[in-house]
């Protein structure tokens, strides 16, 4: 076997998971979500989140996170709301469609992390992910 970079793993695995996420929300009736509105939406904080920031997290132009958003919006996922500290900026929350999409996706989600288990076994299941929890602050600015 090749030695593969783990980072390139790490990918297989995302991507493996996004490709489920999506044909499962597709099958359930959110077929007007596009992989790249959906990697805009998933980047959406619980209780909103400024145009820029997400820009910035999602590692897009403002113009293009702006295309997204109102894409998303006209299609019921998210919804712009008055940002509360600062009465001249909005933040985009998650829409009550975009709710019952993230349920779904969580559900599609869960089920992959059990067939992982099944496959590796709950020790080392465990272990991967927590190893991976220990990379996270290397990886991930926004944490």
């Amino acid at each position: 076997m090749a030695d593969v970079h783990p980072a390139l793993l790490m990918y297989l695995g995302y991507r493996h998971t996004e490709n489920r996420v999506m044909a499962e929300l597709a099958e359930a009736g959110f077929d007007d979500v596009t992989l790249a509105q959906a990697r805009v939406f998933q980047r959406l904080a619980e209780d909103g989140i400024r145009l820029t920031d997400l820009a910035e997290q999602a590692q897009l132009t403002k113009q293009s996170t702006q295309f997204l958003v109102d894409q998303l919006e006209q299609a019921g996922y998210v919804e712009r709301r008055p940002d509360p500290s600062d009465a001249r900026a909005r933040l985009i929350c998650i829409a009550e469609r975009g709710r019952e999409a993230q349920l779904q996706a969580r559900q599609v989600e869960n089920a992959i992390r059990r067939e992982w288990t099944r496959h590796l076994g709950k020790e080392r299941m465990a272990l991967l992910t927590e190893l991976l929890q220990d990379l996270r602050p290397l990886v991930d600015p926004f944490e």
